[in-house]
């Protein structure tokens, strides 16, 4: 399997407040305060996600979700996970 750019929807957290983000289509969930504990996060579950047999994206997108409209995107380029 192989993931070219990983784009995390994010979204409110109504009942605690800060961010929660979802990647539709791997099953990939993270959560976070402020936007740098998202990013942070976001990181580590997509790490989580990959073991050695798939290639991991070195590029991750985090879209701003507001009452169903796409409302920014952050651009992070992480460097390859080596083995």
């Amino acid at each position: 399997m192989t993931a070219s750019e990983i784009l995390f929807d994010v979204g409110g957290d109504e009942m605690d407040g800060g961010n929660l983000a979802t990647v539709l289509g791997f099953g990939i969930h993270s959560r976070g305060d402020a936007i740098e504990d998202l990013r942070q996060n976001a990181r580590a579950a997509a790490d989580c996600y990959f073991d050695e047999d798939m290639n991991q994206s070195n590029l991750i997108h985090l879209q701003f979700v507001r009452d169903g409209i796409r409302c920014g995107v952050i651009f992070y380029a992480i460097s390859a996970v080596t083995p």
